[in-house]
């Protein structure tokens, strides 16, 4: 995969972090206008506004299509600033780039559908313009499909990409909009580490009380960049108005930001690093002596019959475990993940053991 750089400025003219700001939905040219002067004066480089809006259910607001697409290429221009919006189909990328969009994103449920990723690719091919594309991750946690819709893009000689974390769909009632978990988007970066990665902090916060908190988490961990949605009176946006910020909160929330040198080590960091790497050790050890047990109570379990799930063991196991978690100040909820997978490897072992003496469950 051939990755080339973005030209996407940061605020100010910092080369970090990069960002693009702007309105959800483009719902008039003077609103355009009127975002796209406030974000000159934060420094932005690059407008950002929805003209086609997926909706969950009919009868909402789906933007103005492309009769949006003016509004903002001459705000952006007008203001010496990039455009960008988001495309869904090959209807959408003909006409963002006839209307002279300098920049194209995927939007979650499009990154989520391969074939619509494929035409968009189709197209892009077509078109013979290697336009940036941003690539949002899709509704749910599933890396191969965020990365499968990079990948095509890049087949079909899309070089200048990069990837947005906007966190995932979650039933219920959350602290956050979209829930970030954040080793996704940490595991496609380790994978492909020349692609860019920025974060959508309006959609993972869904409320723009916790925006600025949730961008300076991506900041502490490394990000490229920003893709923050702002509106000149949010509470009367046509969509996503809970989530989006005032010119004025997002200049001082990206005045408020701390930003990490890239220096990857710091004095006493080396030594911790070691004593890090000898704890592995040790618990990689401990894991294959527990599944060696595991292993032990397999062939147990097979030779009197019984299943090898056992439910009621299970659930004292973890309770028992995360209240010792808690008083030991650990996240319970973390190690209740981690013994689920550890719960899961062993059954997945003690099964090989029965069906390989020729029993079931």
């Amino acid at each position: 995969m051939v990755i080339e750089a973005i030209d996407v400025p940061g605020a100010h003219g910092h080369s970090r972090p990069a960002v693009i700001a702007g309105p959800c939905s483009a719902e008039s040219e003077e609103q355009m206008m009127f975002v796209a002067m406030a974000l000159r004066e934060a420094g932005v480089g690059v407008l950002r506004a929805g003209a086609w809006k997926p909706r969950t259910k009919p009868g909402g607001f789906e933007g103005y299509g492309e009769a949006a697409l003016p509004w903002i290429v001459r705000a952006a221009r007008s203001c010496g600033m990039l455009s960008a919006t988001e495309v869904a189909t090959a209807a959408h990328v003909n006409a963002a780039i006839e209307a002279g969009i300098d920049m194209l994103w995927l939007g979650a449920r499009t990154t989520a559908n391969p074939f619509a990723v494929q035409e968009i690719a189709d197209t892009l091919k077509a078109c013979g313009r290697n336009v940036p594309v941003l690539v949002k991750n899709p509704v749910s946690p599933d890396l191969e499909l965020w990365l499968g819709a990079i990948e095509r893009l890049s087949a079909a000689g899309m070089t200048r990409l990069a990837a947005v974390h906007r966190g995932f769909g979650a039933y219920g009632e959350n602290y956050y909009r979209n829930a970030p978990l954040w080793r996704v988007p940490i595991e496609l970066h380790r994978r492909v580490p020349e692609l860019p990665l920025l974060c959508d902090p309006s959609h993972i916060a869904g409320r723009r009380e916790i925006v600025g908190e949730v961008a300076q988490e991506a900041m502490d961990m490394g990000f490229d960049g920003l893709m923050v949605e702002v509106h000149c009176c949010p509470e009367t946006a046509l969509s996503d108005a809970r989530q989006q910020l005032t010119p004025q909160a997002f200049a001082d929330m990206l005045r408020s930001l701390t930003l990490r040198s890239g220096a990857e080590a710091a004095p006493g960091m080396d030594a911790l690093r070691e004593e890090i790497d000898r704890i592995d050790d040790r618990l990689l050890a401990l894991l294959a002596e527990r599944m060696r047990v595991s292993d032990s109570i397999g062939r147990c379990k097979q030779a009197a019959g019984i299943p090898v799930v056992q439910p009621a063991r299970y659930r004292e196991l973890i309770d028992r475990r995360c209240a010792q978690a808690a008083e030991q100040g650990l996240n319970p909820e973390f190690v209740r993940a981690v013994l689920a997978a550890v719960h899961e490897e062993s059954v997945a072992r003690q099964l090989a053991i029965v069906n390989s003496r020729g029993e079931t469950e």
